[in-house]
């Protein structure tokens, strides 16, 4: 039983601005190999922190994603967020038929075309803020309209409904045993939508990435309705969460490590590095995601994990990894580039990584040369930071300029 016979008592709560979760790193020095129980769901679960041992297990076919299918697995949230025919809970070879279709929305050229499109609304977002005047809330002016704005112009889904769309998400996000009904009923009305909207796209296809992927074909084979409707949801859930919190994320980083902002204004060619610097370093969520279950007794750092066993893994703990990267509780801009895992790993890397990159070189880019002296209006202990959710991140970032 890991390095030491502890059970480890996990709710992966702490929510203390983006301070490093002081349980995750004890774990990450004592236990490499963690025997943990969660909040929610039956038993107990291995918890795998190292970056090689992070890397091993989302890589080995032993670990499949989608035996967790039909579990009541150890996790954070009252109720799975991920959906039972998601391509998260797919194992190569049957995802990477999906993964070749949703791709083709998300390749090089494809993004790059998005840039002008994508410019656009991140300057109309600052001209409103700039018409508003200082103080402003990024939060309510960019972070939480941009992301959002973008995939739904991907997915073509009506202005009129995305508002509520977003609430749904949301609430699927919610940790809370108080918020379980809300979140069960959010992700139910999130699904029947979604069978609506790809239904009549299905019918009646158009330029959009949903009547693309209803109409693909990977040799005989198309999307089952289920399928379908689950991609959807899940396009639009991880288009825009990362991005949007990571907006905030960033912009307050950059706004509270002095000089930081300042070098990138007078360095925008270092943009792109300082960005997966900015990713490695920000702990974006909080503890763990989805997990895997070992088909065969597999030794991992050392400890046997038996077939059958519930096994977690640490994306936040592996880019704190000091075996991996020196000094890394500092953030450093000019870090020469090493594979960060904020976007996960192996056959379930985010998908969307490359449209997630362009929407934050821009708009961080743009923000920073159009207010030359960005600045929090308030003092940043006084931020409201979220702590109902999985994902980390200011409420409101009041900014001045």
């Amino acid at each position: 039983m890991g390095t030491s016979d502890k059970v480890w008592s996990c709710p992966f709560d702490f929510a203390e601005g983006l301070e490093f979760d002081p349980l995750l790193r004890q774990l990450m020095t004592e236990d490499r190999v963690a025997r943990i129980r969660m909040p929610y769901g039956e038993g107990e679960a291995w918890l795998v922190t190292r970056y090689e041992d992070v890397r091993f297990v989302t890589t080995d076919r032993r670990f499949s994603r989608a035996a967790v299918t039909g579990r009541d697995f150890p996790r954070m949230t009252p109720a799975p967020i991920v959906q039972d025919e998601s391509i998260n809970l797919l194992d190569p070879p049957q995802s990477s038929r999906l993964r070749r279709l949703v791709a083709q929305a998300f390749t090089a050229p494809k993004v790059e075309r998005m840039k002008p499109a994508t410019q656009e609304i991140v300057d109309r977002l600052l001209d409103e803020m700039a018409e508003h005047g200082p103080p402003a809330d990024l939060v309510k002016h960019v972070s939480m309209r941009l992301p959002l704005t973008t995939i739904c112009e991907v997915l073509d889904i009506p202005e009129d409904d995305r508002p509520e769309l977003r609430r749904r998400a949301m609430a699927m996000m919610n940790i809370g045993a108080t918020t379980r009904e809300n979140a069960v009923q959010s992700k139910a009305e999130l699904r029947a939508y979604f069978a609506d909207l790809t239904q009549r796209r299905r019918e009646q296809p158009g330029d959009d990435l949903i009547s693309s992927l209803a109409t693909a074909r990977d040799g005989d084979e198309v999307l089952g309705e289920d399928e379908l409707t689950v991609m959807a949801m899940v396009l639009l859930m991880t288009g825009h969460d990362t991005s949007t919190y990571q907006l905030s994320n960033i912009t307050y980083t950059l706004l509270t490590h002095p000089g930081a902002a300042d070098k990138l204004r007078a360095q925008p060619d270092l943009m792109p590095q300082a960005l997966e610097e900015l990713l490695r370093y920000i702990p974006f969520r909080k503890g763990v995601g989805i997990p895997r279950i070992a088909t065969e007794d597999v030794e991992v750092g050392g400890v046997t994990i038996r077939a059958n066993d519930t096994v977690h893994v640490s994306y936040l703990a592996a880019n704190r990894d000091p075996r991996r990267f020196d000094r890394p509780d500092e953030l450093d801009l000019d870090r020469p580039p090493s594979p960060h895992m904020t976007f996960g790993w192996g056959a379930h890397h985010c998908i969307g990584a490359p449209l997630a990159l362009m929407e934050l070189q821009l708009a961080i880019g743009t923000l920073l040369r159009r207010f030359p002296k960005l600045a929090l209006a308030v003092p940043a202990e006084e931020v409201r930071w979220n702590d109902e959710s999985i994902w980390r991140y200011p409420y409101e970032l009041p900014v001045t300029w």
